[in-house]
């Protein structure tokens, strides 16, 4: 999907994320498995938080996401950063990169957003066709556990400064899809006047063996599985998972 209204509140309202520390894992992860320096790509690379940081760690980054106004904000960030990041405005099951990266990143359940097993796949097989043999790839996605348990049928309320936001789950009857209904309020007045704006979107958690699977079958070794960020074993109650796998 492409987030239109959403990516003009998606910095606000994801503020509690600390790309910091996201960024410093990746980073860490990727010289544990020798890919400290080179080409990487960010996958679904959003306002190029991710992107802008690993930029500063050293990494010549190269951002892909559907969204155009993501993609503006993301070059903006970049701008003001003093980075020169290239930034691709493409669908990640049709990649297509001028030449093969050392390294990818894919964050905050990007993944989850493609709608079937299928479209997983084929992003998975365009990121190992643009990836250099032992290239290394992390990404992270939602679990089932998260979806059942936390996301479906709970609403969320977020109230900043630039907008009210209210955040709608609804679990589909496939018990692993979550619809999200989110209505924004702006104020475009000191007498309390707003002005509402809605987006609709869903995300689709996969089981950690079907996407060992699609893993291996795309040309991917599996190296770790951790819970999060925490750089620890993932587990049957973890929320995220984020796996490290290598190009074969």
């Amino acid at each position: 999907m492409s987030y239109g209204v959403f990516s003009e509140f998606y910095d606000a309202l994801t503020a509690n994320v600390s790309y910091d520390k996201v960024s410093q894992v990746l980073s860490s992860l990727l010289t544990r498995y020798g890919k400290g320096r080179g080409l990487l790509l960010d996958l679904a690379c959003g306002t190029g938080s991710v992107s802008v940081r690993l930029a500063k760690k050293g990494y010549e980054v190269i951002g892909v996401d559907l969204s155009p106004e993501m993609l503006s904000e993301a070059q903006n960030k970049a701008f003001t950063a003093g980075q020169n990041i290239l930034f691709l405005c493409q669908d990640m099951t049709a990649l297509d990169l001028y030449g093969t990266v050392d390294a990818a990143v894919c964050t905050l359940d990007g993944l989850c957003h493609l709608p079937d097993e299928e479209s997983v796949f084929a992003a998975l097989r365009k990121v190992s066709l643009f990836m250099n043999p032992g290239g290394v790839f992390l990404f992270d996605v939602n679990s089932v556990y998260k979806h059942r348990a936390v996301l479906g049928n709970n609403t969320f309320v977020y109230d900043t400064d630039d907008v009210y936001c209210v955040w709608q789950n609804t679990l589909l009857p496939d018990g692993v899809t979550v619809q999200m209904d989110l209505d924004f309020f702006e104020p475009v007045s000191d007498a309390g006047d707003y002005v509402r704006q809605s987006e609709r979107f869903t995300e689709r958690a996969y089981p950690r063996e079907t996407l060992e699977a699609m893993l291996k079958k795309a040309g991917f070794t599996v190296l770790d599985v951790f819970d999060g960020y925490s750089e620890k074993p993932a587990h049957d109650t973890s929320e995220r998972l984020l796996f490290a796998v290598r190009k074969d």
